[in-house]
């Protein structure tokens, strides 16, 4: 059957276009299953009308498999620009890939753009020399070392064995670093179709056979990521890869207790988008603070004579709060939606009024969304008393524009290149006006 390819919110199939046969789902009970966890969980809106099989995609692009149906979900922002974004937002090195690839991404599933990151890394890991590590080993050894069992030793004196038990520990390759770098490019096996990319990663896999395969599962890979070192810190863009591979597959509980297992990969854009700018903010605004989740402790409170069940209060979490000192100058959420081309959801002003309310009188909170349009340019929602008059707080809109912020985020040296960077990114937190 022929894919079903649409971008990040647009609809399969698309309004006015050639329709033919209508397609259903499959009646398989697993299909149906899928579907509506895809669409409850905002993964991708699923109806089977009588008319037909419609979908529309959310934040999420990728593949998958819905029962005989291919679906092919892209990123508006393709090729070069979108590789450079990744690069920076998950800390992973600029190596050169193979040629064509930067020209050729918008023929090929999302997925592949990381797995080719993770096979060129993976690569470079292993030119430098992968790491060895301490690993308890307790076996029989003609010429003894480490610690000697000696109660082994005593049980079996009289039996006429040219060796003893000893416990010692080698430098091997076969640590739990590698183990996981090995299940990570089996992960990646799993989640592509591109027959060179496959090829090159049983390559890769090969050189590793003296390395045992785990089961890769999400504590596990953050166990290790949280043990690296400066000996090891060159794993850690290859252990960043492999983290969303693993959370884009629907992997994102122990194997026991999945509820769904996706067929396919899927990439919330909306959490590359956050990463992206959190990094980005960081970097440029050296004499502010920047925090992520930001809780607004003591905004909402349950009444003390009101709460039988002796509940928690709720306490709202703006994605980013840009602090100088203890103050509080902004407070921003970071949406992947581009909302110059679409209309502001309510929940989402619902939310953003909240948080500039938050500040007392004449409050102020802003979204920051990606678009490509170069006409962007920045809205304000004013929240009135509509009983006593008067501006309470505003909600700002506020575009990033993707092409301009791909261009900053590559390597470049200089004064002019730190003071654009540091000029956008006040915009983006402060709203400051940037120089023509």
């Amino acid at each position: 059957m022929s894919p079903a390819e649409l971008s990040e919110w647009r609809s399969w199939p698309p309004e006015g276009g050639p329709r033919g046969a209508p397609i259903h789902l499959d009646d398989e009970p697993e299909v149906r299953e899928l579907a509506e966890y895809l669409d409850r969980c905002r993964m991708l809106r699923v109806w089977d009308f009588k008319t037909g099989l419609r979908l529309e995609a959310t934040s999420y692009v990728g593949t998958l498999r819905l029962g005989s149906l291919p679906v092919i979900i892209r990123p508006k922002l393709q090729g070069a620009q979108l590789l450079s974004l990744l690069r920076y937002a998950y800390g992973l090195r600029n190596l050169k890939l193979f040629s064509g690839l930067e020209q050729g991404t918008s023929t090929w599933a999302f997925q592949d753009l990381l797995i080719h990151q993770l096979e060129a890394e993976t690569q470079e890991l292993i030119r430098r020399g992968l790491h060895r590590g301490y690993v308890r080993r307790e076996e029989e050894l003609a010429s003894p070392r480490g610690r000697i069992d000696l109660g082994w030793w005593m049980r079996h004196a009289g039996s006429g064995r040219a060796a003893l038990r000893c416990s010692h520990h080698p430098r091997l390759e076969d640590h739990p670093l590698n183990q996981v770098l090995r299940a990570g490019l089996f992960l990646a096996l799993r989640l592509t179709d591109d027959v060179g990319l496959r090829t090159r990663l049983h390559l890769l896999d090969a050189l590793l056979q003296g390395v045992q395969r785990v089961t890769l599962y999400p504590s596990l890979l953050e166990r290790i990521i949280r043990e690296t070192d400066r000996m090891t810190a060159a794993y850690r863009p290859a252990l960043s890869i492999i983290g969303v591979l693993l959370d884009a597959q629907g992997t994102t509980q122990e194997a026991s207790s999945r509820e769904v297992e996706i067929p396919g990969f899927l990439f919330d854009m909306n959490r590359f988008f956050q990463a992206l700018l959190s990094r980005f903010l960081r970097e440029n605004l050296r004499d502010l603070t920047v925090r992520d989740e930001f809780r607004l402790d003591g905004m909402m409170a349950y009444a003390a004579t009101h709460n039988p069940r002796r509940r928690q209060p709720p306490a709202p979490r703006p994605d980013f709060a840009i602090l100088r000192g203890q103050r509080v100058l902004a407070l921003l959420d970071a949406k992947y939606r581009d909302l110059w081309e679409t209309q502001l959801p309510r929940n989402m002003l619902y939310q953003l009024a909240i948080y500039a309310l938050s500040q007392g009188s004449t409050g102020s909170a802003a979204i920051l969304y990606p678009t490509m349009a170069s006409k962007a340019r920045e809205q304000v929602v004013e929240i009135n008393d509509v009983v006593q008059g008067g501006r309470r707080a505003t909600v700002v809109l506020r575009p990033v524009h993707l092409h301009e912020l791909a261009d900053l985020v590559n390597p470049r040296e200089g004064v002019d290149a730190e003071r654009e960077r540091e000029a956008f990114a006040r915009w983006l937190a402060l709203g400051e006006p940037r120089a023509a």
